[in-house]
């Protein structure tokens, strides 16, 4: 299966997608995520104004199949959640890289972006799957 995997976007290797527009990250899952995962059904996210550090969980997010860790892809202070997933996590299966972001966070230093991988690296994980 051939996934949408924006190439302007940096990546975790648990998954996590993390779109920067200046000092603000908007953090998702990959549809690769989405798709190993299966049906998700339920979504636990911070509440805003919670400090987040990178590479710790963040919140939880729980398919028909397993229940996985989100991870920060950056430090930082979470600005906004996206409330609609708790009344509707299922946004996350038709479209886990736009609608179905999860979090917005201020982050504390771009130095973090290094820690990440950018699209082409990302392929290249997912493809050895």
């Amino acid at each position: 299966m051939a996934f949408h995997i924006p190439e302007d976007y940096y990546y975790t290797k648990e998954h996590e997608w993390a779109q920067v527009d200046e000092n603000i990250v908007t953090v998702g899952i990959t549809e690769f995520a989405q798709d190993s995962l299966g049906e998700i059904v339920y979504v636990e996210l911070p509440e805003e104004g919670q400090k987040i550090t990178q590479g710790q969980t963040f919140g939880v997010i729980e398919s028909v199949k397993a229940v996985s860790d989100l991870y920060a892809p950056v430090s930082g202070t979470v600005i906004e959640v996206n409330a609609s997933l708790g009344d509707d996590p299922s946004v996350l299966n038709d479209d886990p890289v736009n609608e179905g972001w999860l979090v917005r966070i201020e982050m504390d230093t771009e130095k973090e972006l290094a820690n990440l991988m950018r699209a082409p690296d990302y392929k290249k994980l997912i493809s050895d799957k």
